[in-house]
């Protein structure tokens, strides 16, 4: 892996272990000599992940809309900072960059970033790895509503499992290291 795109909040979230977590992963990602992708942003998780990596010597490259500039302050001292024209240029160019996905806790700006890649691998546009860091159990709801999905008839099992879930960063970058895309014949 060359490059992880981080998916995560513009704030800070109430309780203090998302910023601690968003810190973990920074530096692990520089330790390991991954490069950051995220959404170029100084404030918030998004904020924190990137001065962490940056702090550990890593590489951070930051895609950010220009309607967002002012908004999310956009981070001054990164390795890249791409400017974009819209969300949907943003997410493509994060996504040409890395070589797999990770979503931080964040609002509803993560949640849509994960559901497009996500969306991607079920209709077979990437095979790049995705992974949840479920940061004091953050995303045990959305789990369980993907399993929801499953039960309802409405997502394939197999499709489900393209979302890796955990709580150890460094776990998922291991998994993330082997990782098979499950073979579906077919996307419905």
């Amino acid at each position: 892996m060359r490059r992880i795109c981080v998916f995560c909040g513009s704030s800070a979230g109430k309780d203090p272990v998302y910023v601690e977590q968003a810190e973990i992963l920074g530096k692990l990602l520089a330790d390991r000599g991954i490069g950051l992708v995220y959404g170029g942003a100084s404030v918030g998780i998004m904020g924190t992940v990137a001065q962490a990596a940056l702090s550990a010597g890593g590489e951070v490259i930051g895609v950010i809309p220009k309607h967002l500039m002012r908004a999310e302050i956009a981070h001054a001292g990164l390795t890249e900072l791409h400017v974009t024209e819209d969300m949907h240029e943003r997410k493509a160019k994060m996504a040409e960059l890395s070589d797999g996905f990770l979503a931080l806790p964040g609002g509803a700006g993560t949640l849509e970033e994960l559901a497009e890649v996500w969306t991607w691998a079920q209709l077979g546009l990437h095979s790049k790895p995705i992974g949840l860091v479920d940061v004091a159990g953050y995303y045990q709801p959305l789990r369980q509503f993907v399993d929801h999905m499953v039960t309802e008839g409405f997502l394939r099992p197999e499709h489900r499992d393209f979302l890796l879930t955990g709580s150890d960063p460094a776990a998922l970058l291991d998994a993330f290291a082997t990782y098979e895309p499950p073979t579906v014949a077919k996307w419905t």
